[in-house]
């Protein structure tokens, strides 16, 4: 797992924003749990929440203005060029769903699927750079797409992003690849994100989605604070060679991860 720190990355994820229902009730509920405090955003662009960390971006909390959109968490890959990248996701056998629109001075901002259902956001970078700190305590960690077509998905985000596989299905007890930039070297150090198979343990149902880590300093802690705050653990806390590992959906229904990786399960043979 990647800790880089600061701004945006190549063309790995730079942000991540929830929308919900009930903004007040989400600043309370992830105030609590990550000791986020929030700076209220350019009334321009409606109730969109910065999320701080001791002072520095970490994410963002929006408000659901329409009924039918998802109550989720939403992960940004950085681009040069939004309208490039959307060109290539739709190349790629992606949609796009909004933009490229500009967002005022801070950047350019567009929403696409992926070829397996998967939705995902670009960001062009203008005076908002992106996570101000990311690999630390109380911020972004890692991000992966949960896909039932892991070869069209590869090859999609190889193509849209440049983004290589690494083949970790051996190690991880699922399909999985760990993606890594292009020009990076194949290795755990360089890996931006991952892919998971949906195989028959996850219901038919369940859509294509992409999960988001943010890093904590006790896992158990922080899942039960999350309890106490009326989420709920979808996923019970277990020791991983990356780190202790929760899944977590909070109080409105948005589900995301939560890690410490100062508690790494040594690897086999290590």
């Amino acid at each position: 797992m990647s800790a880089a720190t600061g701004g945006n990355q190549g063309a790995g994820p730079c942000w991540a924003d929830v929308t919900l229902p009930d903004l007040n009730a989400g600043k309370r509920f992830y105030g609590e749990l990550f000791g986020w405090t929030f700076q209220e955003g350019d009334a321009r662009f409606g109730q969109y929440a910065q999320a701080l960390h001791q002072g520095a971006r970490v994410a963002a909390l929006a408000p659901k203005t329409d009924g039918r959109m998802p109550t989720a968490w939403t992960v940004y890959f950085a681009s040069d060029d939004a309208s490039a990248t959307a060109g290539r996701i739709r190349s790629a056998g992606g949609q796009v769903i909004t933009g490229p629109v500009a967002v005022g001075e801070y950047g350019t901002v567009l929403l696409a699927v992926d070829p397996g259902g998967a939705v995902f956001g670009v960001w062009q970078a203008g005076t908002h750079r992106g996570f101000e700190k990311r690999g630390e305590v109380g911020s972004f960690g890692w991000t992966e797409v949960y896909t039932r077509d892991p070869a069209a998905v590869d090859a999609f985000y190889a193509e849209v992003f440049g983004f290589r596989s690494m083949d970790l299905s051996g190690t991880a007890g699922i399909g999985y690849a760990a993606w890594t930039p292009a020009g990076e070297p194949a290795t755990h150090d360089h890996a931006i994100g991952g892919r998971a198979v949906m195989d028959d343990r996850f219901p038919a149902e369940m859509p294509a989605h992409f999960l988001v880590y943010f890093v904590v300093d006790d896992c158990d802690a922080a899942a039960y604070t999350a309890l106490q705050l009326h989420g709920r653990v979808r996923r019970q806390p277990e020791d991983t060679p990356h780190g202790r590992y929760a899944v977590l959906t909070d109080d409105q229904g948005a589900d995301f991860v939560i890690i410490d990786p100062t508690r790494a399960r040594p690897k086999a043979g290590g």
